[in-house]
């Protein structure tokens, strides 16, 4: 990465950083740097995501082929467009592997509540909801041009998260192969799961909203105060996909009560019937949290970063609590059992 060049096209001559830092990496192929030129300069500090060379590639079973834009660009413009606060893009440098950003700091959602009360925590939760409803009214029907109009949260792909949790959640934990039998009964009941939740009521999906992907700009819990991140892969598909990263987020704990009072708060806001959308909670919960246990076992083995090892239980206690309230879901239960009883035995 020739960061002088970036630099010079960022103010139009040559400037070097008072500060440079590599941040700490996540699940992404992105790397993330911070640089600081002080006060006299603007923007004073900025976030430059540097980007992999397959910038526009996908690991996914995602229709059709790479997308015109990068997709975090895309999505970021309509977003913004309709009052939903994401970071400012100071500079496109796609075409020299990079985007130069607004530095946000590091107070994520996660950080900010760690240790509060649960009633500061209740309020910044009730803010994010708020956000999240803001945010599906003003993106659905997704805008023309906005690549989540043209990406689905189909069958194919919903399929393949099934699939992706039988490889690395199952099938890599334990060393070997399902036996045949075992397989073909959890091939069946991840068709049937599969299908009904392409059936569900649709909008659009974030698809990681949750408390690493909200920053917080100010100390009161206020919709205002959250910034979203990590947008890049929206798409439309079940209406409740978001709100159930939101709620069953691997990395905070929240009692049922909580969440419950957050269902029906979103409900509220968006004229759903809370009922019906409980129900859409579970199911979603149960094909995401699959695969999330899954993905974190892929992020290790195969980009070698186990930091999100410890999740793997997290995500999958989330499934069974989700399967206790889907006693017509019993066949799916037992194929798990079969699969991986380590976990859902």
């Amino acid at each position: 990465m020739d960061f002088a060049a970036l630099y010079v096209r960022l103010f139009g001559s040559h400037r070097e950083p008072l500060s440079f830092q590599t941040l700490a990496g996540d699940a992404s192929s992105r790397r993330y740097h911070r640089a600081d030129f002080g006060s006299g300069a603007d923007p004073s500090r900025v976030v430059i995501m540097e980007l992999p060379e397959d910038a526009l590639a996908s690991d996914e079973a995602t229709a059709g082929g790479p997308p015109p834009e990068l997709p975090f660009l895309n999505v970021g413009r309509h977003l913004a467009a309709r009052g939903i606060r994401v970071p400012r893009v100071y500079l496109d440098a796609v075409s020299q592997g990079a985007v130069v950003l607004e530095d946000l700091g590091d107070a994520t959602l996660a950080r900010r509540i760690a240790d509060v009360s649960r009633d500061e925590l209740r309020l910044w939760y009730l803010a994010a909801v708020e956000l999240l409803a803001r945010m599906h009214e003003a993106m659905w029907p997704a805008p023309e041009g906005c690549l989540a109009a043209s990406r689905s949260f189909d069958l194919a792909l919903l399929r393949w998260e099934l699939d992706h949790f039988r490889e690395w959640g199952a099938e890599a934990l334990a060393g070997k192969p399902l036996a045949p039998a075992v397989r073909a009964a959890l091939d069946a009941e991840f068709d049937t799961l599969a299908t009904d939740v392409a059936a569900l009521p649709r909008g659009f999906v974030h698809r990681d909203y949750q408390s690493r992907n909200l920053m917080v700009v100010s100390d009161e819990p206020s919709p205002a105060n959250l910034v979203v991140i990590d947008f890049q892969d929206a798409l439309g598909g079940p209406r409740v996909y978001d709100l159930v990263a939101l709620l069953n987020d691997s990395y905070v704990e929240l009692d049922e009560e909580l969440k419950q009072e957050i269902i029906e708060r979103y409900a509220g806001l968006r004229g759903i019937d809370a009922v019906s959308l409980r129900g859409e909670f579970d199911l979603v919960t149960v094909q995401r949290k699959l695969k999330d246990g899954g993905r974190f076992v892929f992020i290790d083995r195969v980009r070698h970063n186990p930091a999100f090892l410890p999740y793997v239980e997290t995500s999958f206690g989330r499934v069974r609590r989700a399967l206790e309230r889907l006693p017509e879901r019993e066949g799916l239960r037992a194929a798990l059992a079969a699969a991986d009883p380590a976990h859902f035995g």
